[in-house]
């Protein structure tokens, strides 16, 4: 019986000139390259086999399509999560210009910045909807990156477009810091979005939404409960965030962390969940 791979469902690598590092202070100790060395050596320690590399907020298709390039050059890489930009009157072209490119096989789905638009109901306006239905032809899942407050309106988008699998990044990002207020607010916003059967969510972030200086595994441990209760392990996949984490963490001890939380390495959440959602196929 052959060994289970495990898969880290959410990374990023970028270079020190992404603006958003330089937006605001605390964001300077990860101020600086981030490749793919630096990445391989962290799978070895944490005993991470895949990566889905998604999308670091440079808001640009270029950065995808160095990222495909990247993804056909790295064996560690299954599949990447790409940029898009749910307002592009020109959306039709980007999807095309990711479909013929020539590693296209590795854009497992795509994302948008949307925690940075203002609206908490953006996700539910028609014209994103429209956008969302258009995406479904090209790509398996639709990575959510948002905020608490539009975690009702991530709800009503998976209803409206069942042919699209939403994958909710950072589980939301509740408030971890807060402890059960916190949980209480998160909870009473995600488990809408959680009934849909085409709602999934990852296990990353959690660690930089708690006390970057004095978390511990109890403070997330909590909140990976509810979300087994929410959503079970065949719905929830494990994502380092590396290299944010490094504002909170290590990436071996976020791998460590949320397999003590898990009570030990859940197959489905450790690899199968994403294996199976991003269609990684033969890994």
């Amino acid at each position: 019986m052959t060994t289970p791979l495990v898969i880290d469902a959410h990374h990023h690598v970028w270079t020190a000139d992404y603006p958003w590092l330089a937006s605001k202070p605390e964001f300077a100790p990860i101020r600086r390259d981030y490749g793919v060395a630096d990445l391989r050596a962290n799978l070895k320690a944490a005993g991470v086999d895949r990566t889905v590399l998604v999308e670091a907020a440079w808001g640009h298709p270029s950065e995808t399509v160095e990222f495909l390039h990247l993804a056909g050059a790295v064996d560690e890489i299954a599949g990447v999560v790409g940029f898009v930009d749910l307002l592009d009157p020109n959306l039709a072209h980007t999807l095309a210009r990711y479909a013929n490119h020539p590693r296209a096989r590795y854009l497992v789905g795509l994302r948008d910045q949307v925690q940075a638009r203002g609206e908490a109901d953006f996700l539910a306006r028609p014209d994103v909807i429209a956008a969302f239905k258009l995406i479904a032809t090209a790509v398996p899942t639709f990575d959510l990156v948002v905020r608490p407050d539009q975690l009702p309106a991530a709800a009503e988008a998976a209803a409206a477009v069942p042919e699209l699998r939403f994958v909710l990044d950072h589980l939301g990002k509740p408030e971890i810091r807060l402890g059960s207020a916190g949980l209480r607010a998160w909870w009473d916003a995600v488990a809408p979005f959680a009934k849909q059967p085409n709602a999934f969510a990852k296990l990353s972030g959690l660690v930089t939404e708690a006390d970057w200086k004095q978390w511990t595994p109890n403070d997330l441990r909590p909140f990976v409960q509810a979300a087994l209760e929410l959503f079970g392990p065949d719905r929830l996949m494990f994502g380092s965030d590396w290299p944010v984490c490094e504002l909170a963490a290590t990436y071996t001890r976020v791998k460590d962390a949320l397999a003590e939380t898990l009570g030990g390495g859940d197959r489905d959440v450790f690899g199968g969940t994403a294996a199976r959602v991003y269609q990684l196929g033969e890994l």
